[in-house]
């Protein structure tokens, strides 16, 4: 869900004199558009498939303004663990600022996470903060985001097995959900290639929401992920490839279950590791 913004263009003007040409640059736009479609193996979110390890759809749009305002939009399919009714899609709306700090940006606003035609109390808002800047030829990203007391984050069902019989435990309940995280990329010259890694940290509710998901599903853990990008030259193209995974082992999330594994059969789970691919599209 992380778009940049860079935009160049050219002018070049031919003069009377025979082999004598000038290039000028044009002063920038006051507002860019730019965005993303792409097809991923599966969909993870913090480590947790929201496809149920099946392949997503996934696009994206942003318009910032030279002020450091922006505001988007990103979509993807979900299935299984992550089937929240209606189009059975997330849906998520993003407004924030980015102002130069130092060396670096800071990057304060919030996401809106909707499901369209679903239930209204799984839709929550959490704000963010993130700092990002460069050290040597490494790009850095620190970035926390808390969501405060909502009812899509509240443990409404206290297990799995309560969900599955429809029973609630709390309905109504509300609770937050804090991410703090970590994200690191160098690009290897002359080669089109990207590493990249990412580290982060949930700390919310141990339960399931409304409809027998949750942000956090165990209530702390991490996740983390090691991949590359794959610049295709003279395309907007990029292919990617990581690896993912969680500390949530099987005894901590036996209590989820069924609802915490791939076809929701009980079996296996959805935030065990996994290689995920990508192809994406940039414009």
């Amino acid at each position: 869900m992380r778009f940049s913004h860079l935009m160049a263009s050219g002018l070049c003007l031919m003069a009377a004199t025979p082999a004598l040409a000038q290039e000028e640059t044009a002063p920038p736009k006051p507002v860019t558009v730019s965005g993303s479609v792409g097809l991923v193996s599966d969909y993870r979110f913090r480590g947790v498939s929201q496809s149920d390890r099946n392949l997503a759809v996934q696009g994206g749009i942003t318009i910032a303004h030279e002020s450091g305002l922006y505001i988007g939009t990103w979509g993807s399919n979900l299935a299984g663990w992550g089937t929240f009714g209606g189009a059975n899609m997330e849906l998520d709306l993003i407004a924030g600022y980015k102002v130069p700090v130092g060396g670096g940006t800071l990057d304060v606003g919030a996401t809106w996470y909707m499901y369209p035609a679903g239930f209204n109390n799984t839709d929550f808002i959490e704000p963010y903060a993130k700092l990002s800047g460069t050290v040597g030829p490494a790009s850095l990203t620190a970035g926390v985001a808390y969501a405060p007391k909502q009812e899509a984050l509240g443990p409404w069902y206290a297990n799995g097995a309560a969900a599955a019989a429809e029973t609630y435990t709390n309905r109504g309940a509300k609770d937050d959900n804090l991410y703090i995280w970590g994200d690191a990329s160098a690009g290897i010259p002359n080669t089109g290639l990207t590493v990249k890694g990412h580290l982060g940290y949930s700390n919310g509710n141990k339960g399931l929401g409304p409809f027998a998901t949750s942000v956090a599903p165990t209530g702390e853990y991490v996740d983390w992920l090691i991949g590359a990008d794959y610049a295709i030259k003279g395309t907007p193209l990029t292919v990617g490839v990581a690896y993912t995974d969680t500390n949530i082992s099987k005894s901590d999330s036996a209590y989820l279950q069924p609802s915490f594994s791939r076809g929701q059969d009980g079996a296996g789970s959805i935030a065990g590791s996994t290689v995920v691919f990508a192809l994406t599209a940039a414009f």
